[in-house]
């Protein structure tokens, strides 16, 4: 665990082996989300680098009898 503090302007730098394991650039947004009494940076993902991502899953799902 990292520990980062918290500047006057309430800015944090996210520390390098983070941002190197999420490939964050510099300018990228983040959505923040207060959950559990702890915040949640999620970054936000352009359309194109999602393409593919559901590639091999199951898509088999069980149905009713009834449906077709």
């Amino acid at each position: 665990m990292v520990t980062v503090i918290i500047s006057r302007k309430f800015q944090v730098v996210l520390p390098k082996n983070i941002r190197n394991s999420l490939k964050l650039r510099a300018g990228q947004k983040l959505t923040a989300l207060l959950y559990d009494n702890r915040i949640e940076l999620t970054p936000i993902r352009p359309l194109r680098e999602l393409r593919g991502f559901l590639k091999g899953i199951d898509t088999d799902v069980g149905r009713d009898r009834d449906r077709s």
